[in-house]
Parts: structure tokens; C-alpha cells; sequence
């Protein structure tokens, strides 16, 4: 689904209803920002706790990788880009 929004005073920017709906987010949702591939993301905490978890999982499956370092790693390349 694609839709145009508007950059509004303050930098602002209203999510329609219809996505929110689909999404999840309901008033007063936190979401986290973050820019990939130059690109604005938006997810909830609930999705970021997921995407850890599910990668904690794997890396618990694969001997050897240390689920701490991939983190620190992944932490450090996004502030690089920010």
C-alpha cells in the first residue's frame, strides 16, 4: 500500500488511520525510527523484540557466533550511519 503524506509544522507526519489499523498502532504506541538504505523505517517495539528474539534463536542454534558481538556489531554500523 502506498500513500503521500505531508510533512507537517515541527516535522511532523500523521500515519492514516487505515495503516495504523492494519499495523497495530494505537494511540499512545511507541515506535522506533531508524533509517536503512536511506530509507525511514517505523516499527514498533514489539516488532524490534521479534527480529532480537528470532536472531537469538538462530544464533543459539550456530555454535560459535556470539548473539552479544552481533549485536554490538549491528549497533555500532547504525550509529555510523546516522
Amino acid at each position: 500500500m502506498n500513500t503521500t503524506l505531508e510533512v507537517g509544522p515541527q516535522g511532523r507526519v500523521v500515519i492514516p488511520a487505515m495503516i495504523r489499523k492494519m499495523l497495530g498502532i494505537e494511540t499512545g504506541s511507541t515506535l522506533v525510527a531508524s533509517v536503512v538504505d536511506g530509507k525511514l523505517v517505523l516499527e514498533t517495539q514489539a516488532q524490534l523484540l521479534n527480529q532480537f528474539y528470532g536472531r537469538f534463536a538462530r544464533a543459539r542454534m550456530q555454535p560459535g557466533i556470539a548473539v552479544v558481538d552481533e549485536l554490538i556489531a549491528e549497533r555500532r554500523s547504525q550509529a555510523a550511519h546516522e
